[in-house]
C-alpha cells in the first residue's frame, strides 16, 4: 500500500476520486497509527500505519491505493496520567471525530476502558487489553449523491410549524410503511408519512439525535437502549440504527430522506448534542475524543484535572475554551447543513457551550461564531436554554437570530388548563408570545417555541390520565424521572371506562393542541399527540425501544376525532395572520374604529381592569385581536388583511356565559372552534355559553373587504374546513 504524506485539512477521511487522505488533531499524542480492517467485526487490525507527518497539531496521511467502503479506527500514543488529564493509551482503538459512517453498536466488555476496571487504583492503572473487537469502525465513504434540484424550503420562522419526533418511533408500527424501511430514514419519507405530515399542516420535522450514539454499559445488560439518541459519539456520522445497512448507506439514506422532506416542502431539523460525548465521567470508557486527546477536548476541573467538569449531568462537558473543539463542532454544523442538507438545529442543553469561563456569557465566542457564519447564521437555531450547571436556566437570555423553548409556555398552560387558581396574567403572556422574555434582548415573538409536550415527560394523552409517573419499565424502582409534571387524572389515576372522565379528557386535549396552535410564537407538537400516543404513564421513556414509544397508528373513533381537530386548528392557524405575528402586540390602535391590535376582556365583555387582573380566583379570559393587526405584506408589498378573531378560554370548573363585546363594524361573528363540541353557539346572540374547561375561537365577519373582487385566503381555507 502507498502511503504518501497527504494533508492535514480537511480533518476525517476523505476521499478524492483516486485516494483517501486521514488527518487527526492531537495536541498532546506523541504519536498516531491508522488502523485498517478488512471487516466489522475484526478484532485484530490487517494493517497498521505509523502517521509520521504531523502539521500543526494534525496527524496526516494519503493512501493512494484505498478506496470508499474501507474500516479504519485509530490508536494514538502518549502518556496515561489522569491526574495531569491525559488517557492516552494506543490499547483501545478509537472512533475518527470526524468520521462520516460508523459501522454499528459497541459490543461491551472491560477492554473499552483505557484502565483496569475493579482494580485497586480505580482508574489510574491502565489498561492493555485490546479493545477493537468491541469497537463499532469508521467506514470511509464517498459523498457523492444526486440533490437535483433540491433547496432549503426556509419557511419563514412566523409560518413555522414544528412536529418533533423520533425516526424510530415514528413509522417502527407503521402499517402502510414497507416493513424494511419502519425505523429507519427512508421510512420516515416514505408516501404514507409524508402524507401524514402534509395532512397535519406542519411545516418541519424536529428529529430527536441521528449522530451515532452511545448506549451506556449498564442499560446495553439490562437489555434496555438510548432510545432518545442523547450521548453522542460522533458529531458527523447519522446514526447506523435508523439505516437498512451498515456500509456506510446511512449517510445516502439520510440525504434520501432530506431530499425527500425538502420535495413536499418540510424543513428537516436537527437536536444535536454537542454538550458532552458518550464517554462518560472518569470511570467511562475510551471509545473516542478521551484517547485521542482528553486535555484539549474535554472541561478538566481547573485542580483536579483526573475529573470532569459536569454541567451536563452526563459526566462530562466539552471543552469551549479550545479552538479546536470550537472547529469541531463548528465543522459538524457545517457539514449537516452544506453537505446534508439539514435546515436547522435544536441545540441540546445549549448553555453549556456558552460557558466560556464558568458562567454562562451570552457573547461567548460560540455565538460569535455562528453569527458571523455566513452558512449556518441562515439556518434556524433553537436554544433549549437551560442545564444543571450554576446559573444554567437561561431561558430568555439568548442573543438575536436564537429562538428558543419556552419552558414557562409549558409550565403556564398546563397550570391553567389543570384549574389552578393565579394563572390568567401569565397565560395571557404566554398567548400574546411572550414579550414580557424576549422583548429585552431585540427579539421578534417567534423567538418563543411554544411547547405544552416534548419528547422528555408526558405524551399529551398521559397528561390528562396520569398524575403520578409510572417508570417501572425502566428498572429504577420509578426514581428516575420528573416528579413535578403538572398534569391532571380527572378523577381516576391510569385509562377508564367511565363516559364523563373520557369526555373531559379529551376535551382537555383538544384545549392544549388549540391554545398551543393559537398562540403567538412558533408551536411543536410532539410527535403522536394528534394521535393520543400514550406511554402508560411512563415519563422518562429514553431506556424504551418498544411499543411503549413507538407510535401507534392503529386509531379507533377518538383518535381520529382528535387527529381531525389537529388539523383543522393547524388549518386555522395557517390561514390567519393575526395568529402568526413576527413583531409583539403593541396594544396600540390599528383600524379606523379605534380597535388596539389586541385587547383583553373579562367575561362581561368589557376590557381587563387591574382588578381582573388582579383577582386570582378568575380562570376567565378573553383575546380580541383586530384584522387590521397583521405585519405580513403580499408579493406587492400590501399589507395582508386578517380576520378579527376573539379567543375564549374557561379554565374552572364553572360554566360561563360571556359577553360578546361591541363591535362598531358591520358583521357577526361565526364559530371556527368550540372544544366542548356542544354546538349552542348562536350568531344572533349576545353572549356565547362557554363551558367550564374549554376553549372558544370566534371569527367576525365583515362586509367590507380591501379586495372584494378576491376571497382572503382565510375564508378560502374557512370553506374548505367546513366542507371536509
Amino acid at each position: 500500500m502507498r502511503v504518501w504524506p497527504g494533508q492535514p485539512y480537511p480533518l476525517g477521511a476523505t476521499w478524492d476520486g483516486e485516494g483517501v487522505n486521514f488527518a487527526l488533531f492531537s495536541e498532546n499524542a506523541t504519536g498516531v497509527d491508522l488502523c485498517l480492517f478488512d471487516s466489522a467485526e475484526d478484532a485484530i487490525e490487517s494493517t497498521r500505519i505509523p502517521m509520521r507527518e504531523r502539521t500543526d497539531q494534525v496527524w496526516h496521511c494519503y493512501l493512494a491505493d484505498m478506496r470508499p467502503g474501507q474500516f479504519y479506527g485509530y490508536r494514538v500514543h502518549g502518556p496515561y496520567k489522569p491526574e495531569e488529564g491525559h488517557r492516552f493509551n494506543p490499547a483501545n482503538l478509537l472512533i475518527d471525530p470526524y468520521a462520516k459512517a460508523i459501522t454499528g453498536r459497541i459490543k461491551w466488555s472491560d477492554s473499552l476502558f483505557a484502565y483496569k476496571v475493579g482494580g485497586e487504583k480505580r482508574d489510574l492503572e491502565i489498561n492493555r487489553e485490546n479493545s477493537a473487537g468491541g469497537l463499532p469502525k469508521c467506514v470511509v465513504i464517498d459523498s457523492a449523491f444526486t440533490w437535483g434540484d433540491d433547496r432549503p424550503p426556509r419557511i419563514p420562522w412566523n409560518r413555522t410549524v414544528i412536529y418533533e419526533c423520533h425516526v424510530r418511533g415514528m413509522t417502527k408500527l407503521h402499517p402502510e410503511v414497507p416493513e424494511p424501511l419502519r425505523g429507519t430514514y427512508l421510512g420516515l419519507a416514505s408516501d404514507a408519512m409524508l402524507d401524514h405530515f402534509l395532512a397535519l399542516g406542519v411545516t418541519a420535522v424536529e428529529l430527536l439525535p441521528v449522530h451515532q450514539f452511545v448506549v451506556d454499559r449498564h442499560l446495553a445488560e439490562r437489555d434496555l437502549t438510548n432510545y432518545w439518541g442523547y450521548n453522542s459519539i460522533c458529531f458527523f456520522a447519522p446514526d447506523v440504527r435508523y439505516s437498512t445497512s451498515a456500509r456506510g448507506n446511512q449517510v445516502y439514506e439520510f440525504k434520501s430522506m432530506v431530499k425527500r422532506l425538502h420535495s413536499a416542502g418540510i424543513e428537516v431539523i436537527l437536536d444535536v448534542v454537542y454538550n458532552h460525548t458518550g464517554e462518560g465521567n472518569h470511570l467511562g470508557p475510551t471509545l473516542s475524543l478521551r484517547g485521542i486527546d482528553n486535555r484539549a477536548y474535554y472541561r478538566l476541573e481547573p485542580n483536579r484535572q483526573r475529573f470532569y467538569t459536569d454541567f451536563t449531568g452526563c459526566g462530562n462537558s466539552l471543552n469551549m475554551q479550545h479552538p479546536r473543539t470550537i472547529q469541531l463542532i463548528m465543522d459538524s454544523l457545517r457539514y449537516w447543513v452544506q453537505e446534508m442538507h439539514v435546515d436547522g438545529f435544536r441545540f441540546d442543553l445549549a448553555p453549556v457551550l456558552a460557558r466560556e469561563l464558568f458562567e454562562v456569557n451570552r457573547l461567548s465566542a460560540f455565538f460569535d461564531i455562528i453569527h458571523q457564519d455566513p452558512v449556518l447564521s441562515q439556518t434556524k437555531l433553537i436554544a433549549e436554554p437551560w442545564d444543571i450547571g450554576p446559573g444554567g436556566y437561561q431561558v430568555g437570555n439568548f442573543p438575536v437570530k436564537w429562538a428558543e423553548w419556552n419552558g414557562k409556555y409549558r409550565d403556564t398552560v398546563r397550570h391553567f388548563w389543570r384549574g389552578d387558581e393565579g394563572t390568567v396574567p401569565e397565560l395571557a403572556s404566554r398567548l400574546a408570545g411572550s414579550s414580557d422574555i424576549y422583548e429585552q434582548s431585540h427579539r421578534s415573538a417567534y423567538a418563543s417555541v411554544n411547547f405544552v409536550i416534548a419528547h422528555d415527560g408526558y405524551t399529551l394523552h398521559d397528561l390528562v390520565t396520569y398524575e403520578k409517573k409510572h417508570n417501572e419499565a425502566n428498572g429504577e424502582n420509578n426514581q428516575d424521572g420528573h416528579g413535578d409534571n403538572i398534569s391532571r387524572n380527572w378523577g381516576v389515576e391510569g385509562e377508564t371506562d367511565n363516559k364523563r372522565i373520557i369526555e373531559i379528557r379529551e376535551r382537555s386535549k383538544r384545549n392544549f393542541i388549540a391554545t398551543l396552535l393559537l398562540s403567538q410564537g412558533v408551536p411543536m407538537l410532539c410527535h403522536g399527540d394528534e394521535l393520543s400516543r400514550t406511554q402508560l404513564g411512563n415519563n422518562n421513556g429514553y431506556a424504551q425501544d418498544n411499543e411503549i414509544t413507538w407510535v401507534d397508528w392503529k386509531l379507533d373513533e377518538r383518535k381520529e376525532s382528535l387527529l381531525e381537530f389537529t388539523q383543522k386548528v393547524v388549518a386555522i392557524r395557517h390561514a390567519n395572520p393575526v395568529l402568526r405575528r413576527r413583531h409583539f402586540f403593541s396594544g396600540q390602535v390599528v383600524d379606523n374604529e379605534g380597535n388596539k391590535d389586541v385587547t383583553w376582556l373579562s367575561a362581561s365583555g368589557e376590557e381587563f381592569t387591574q382588578v381582573d387582573w388582579d383577582d386570582e380566583r378568575n380562570h376567565v379570559l378573553g383575546m380580541l385581536i383586530d384584522g387590521d393587526a397583521t405585519d405580513e405584506t403580499d408579493a406587492r408589498g400590501r399589507p395582508i388583511k386578517g380576520d378579527t378573531l376573539l379567543l375564549l378560554v374557561n379554565g374552572g370548573d364553572a360554566d360561563v356565559d360571556f359577553q360578546l363585546p361591541y363591535m362598531e363594524k358591520k358583521g357577526r361573528w361565526g364559530e371556527l372552534l368550540d372544544t366542548a363540541g356542544r354546538g349552542r353557539f348562536s350568531p344572533e346572540a349576545e353572549t356565547v355559553p362557554l363551558e367550564a374547561f374549554s376553549l372558544m375561537l370566534l371569527r367576525f365577519g365583515v362586509e367590507r373587504r380591501i379586495a372584494p373582487e378576491m376571497p382572503s385566503r382565510s375564508e378560502v381555507v374557512g370553506a374548505e374546513i367546513a366542507m371536509g
